[in-house]
């Protein structure tokens, strides 16, 4: 069977494309977790059959055991497969707190190993002398950036794009996909290849780690599988087979993307790269500048179909709801100095590169992952949120799961949630968020070292606990409004999470004496003139502060609607 003609090609059947939930956000800074790539074969087989006699399923105490690994790592671990799985396993719940399915487990251990691509080397060395005084743990590259300074002193035409990262998740697969496929093989009788087969119900597994654009069950795009009859369950295949089939569609993909890269760089008239699919970055933008504001690039939707961005955003305020996004997924990055309204129910989020920038994210089904980022203020009502190499920032959040903090991170702020729009409390309701529960103050905190990235992972550190975060002070708690744009009407009245005594108490203090400065301010026996005086003065320093505090492009929005 192992020569019998495969599918296709993939410019007559669907194209074999990584699933990047897993790559993006599944990846853990958990040293246990992180297998040597010389003995990750051999440790995953042994805890294979260590765990395989409890039955087809694993909780976090059995994980936990195996892995030789605290009991809150091992549930972390399944909390996060669960976040990416590309659908729900009721037996292990949206939350992880179930059993997960062995073969998840598996394939989420062996992705462990995936090492991110590595930006290009700069070509303008001397643009980035102008270093951050490093705190970190370890001297490295990173340590002698901050955040900001790096993501800039690998411009665009350094960084990886959006085709480079894929590229290079499905090479990862290319070379382990025979191991990935003993993992996951049953053994039965027989000689040589046939010794090892794949039930249906098996490789429909590996849409775990790959999927075809078109959504098609890989099942149905397989033609030792195609058209099986649903009341007589298909034969089992020989795990050759499926790797020969696995492999000639990634190489399909990847001479294809080759050719489109070579387009790319041989196109002299394009200014953007056209692998990168941006929804319009400034469609509902409310607030222009003259200087540039944003990027957008066509649609391909052989790669981005489930991910809308907002790139390249600076001075300005940009809006986003349900229907300006594409797929399931948002990133923004590179914004500075803007406010970016995400006010729609999605599963992933990701902020990279921002300043000086505030990002109201509304309602995130699965994971939020913020990196890179310096003096931005986070406001996320999302399932979880993870944290990495940020400075001076300030997170609002509504989260029912600990806030995972990990990377080299400096002044982190949390606090409550602390906005609202009229459809949030649906959004909430239809991505699964629970605002009774908030866990807001209660951080998860990993390592320093991210041994997924070669770059902030210098060989020979060990390493140590992430810097924490710290409670934001309730005397500088503020809510922020949003602005009623478009009058869409919605039941959400008020801020759905619950807000913590001590802040309510100083919002309640605030409101008392600003109420109180009002009336000895009409109080005063003073003249006009001197009344204008104190009106001019009082505006002087309003307007000193919004500058300061950031505040004043949300002015700018308040005043638009």
């Amino acid at each position: 069977m192992a020569d019998d003609p495969l599918d296709s090609s993939p410019s007559a059947s669907p194209a074999l494309r990584p699933r990047r939930e897993p790559f993006e956000y599944g990846l853990l800074p958990i040293p246990k977790l992180v297998f040597p790539e010389g003995t990750l074969t051999q440790t995953l087989s042994q805890l294979k059959e260590r765990l395989a006699p409890g039955g087809p399923r694993v909780g976090a105490a059995a994980l936990a055991e195996a892995l030789q690994i605290p009991t809150e790592q091992a549930a972390l671990a399944l909390g996060t497969l669960a976040a990416v799985l590309p659908a729900e396993d009721p037996e292990l719940g949206e939350d992880g707190a179930g059993n997960g399915d062995l073969r998840d487990l598996l394939l989420f251990l062996y992705i462990q190993s995936y090492k991110r691509l590595v930006p290009r080397a700069h070509k303008d060395s001397p643009a980035v002398a102008d270093v951050w005084p490093s705190t970190s743990a370890f001297d490295g590259y990173l340590s002698a950036l901050s955040p900001i300074q790096f993501v800039r002193s690998n411009s665009r035409r350094f960084m990886p794009s959006q085709a480079d990262e894929e590229a290079h998740q499905l090479s990862y697969l290319q070379k382990h996909m025979a191991n990935i496929l003993t993992f996951l093989a049953d053994s039965v009788d027989g000689e040589g290849d046939d010794s090892m087969v794949l039930t249906m119900e098996t490789f429909e597994h590996l849409g775990f780690l790959l999927q075809l654009s078109e959504g098609t069950p890989l099942s149905e795009a397989a033609t030792f599988f195609a058209n099986s009859d649903p009341d007589m369950p298909a034969a089992p295949v020989p795990a050759a087979l499926v790797h020969d089939w696995i492999l000639q569609h990634i190489a399909s993909a990847l001479e294809f993307m080759a050719e489109k890269s070579a387009a790319k760089e041989n196109s002299q008239h394009n200014a953007f790269d056209p692998d990168v699919t941006m929804s319009d970055a400034v469609t509902n933008t409310r607030i222009h500048s003259s200087s540039p504001t944003g990027t957008s690039a066509p649609n391909y939707p052989g790669y981005y179909r489930n991910a809308s961005f907002v790139e390249g955003c600076s001075k300005t305020s940009v809006v986003k709801q349900a229907s300006d996004l594409k797929g399931h997924s948002i990133k923004v990055l590179n914004c500075h100095d803007s406010v970016i309204y995400i006010l729609a129910p999605l599963k992933y989020a990701t902020v990279y590169g921002c300043s000086d920038t505030t990002i109201i994210l509304g309602a995130i089904g699965k994971v939020v992952k913020v990196e890179h980022c310096e003096r931005v203020q986070i406001i996320a009502a999302s399932k979880r949120i993870c944290i990495a190499n940020c400075r001076e920032c300030i997170f609002y959040l509504g989260v029912n799961h600990q806030p995972l903090i990990v990377g080299d991170n400096h002044k982190l702020q949390v606090a409550p949630f602390n906005t609202y729009y009229p459809q949030l409390g649906e959004h909430l309701a239809q991505v699964g968020v629970d605002p009774n529960v908030n866990k807001w103050d209660q951080p998860f905190v990993l390592g320093v070292v991210d041994p997924h990235d070669s770059l902030s992972h210098p060989a020979g550190v060990s390493d140590v606990q992430a810097e924490s975060a710290t409670c934001l002070d309730p005397d500088l708690f503020t809510n922020f409004l949003i602005p009623s744009w478009f009058e869409v009407e919605g039941p959400t009245k008020y801020n759905p999470f619950t807000l913590p005594e001590v802040y309510w108490a100083s919002q309640r203090k605030k409101h008392v004496s600003l109420e109180d400065i009002q009336k000895n301010i009409r109080e005063l026996e003073i003249d006009d003139n001197r009344k204008k005086e104190l009106a001019c003065a009082l505006h002087a320093q309003f307007k000193d502060w919004l500058y300061a505090s950031g505040n004043i492009r949300q002015l700018y929005c308040l005043q638009g609607e």
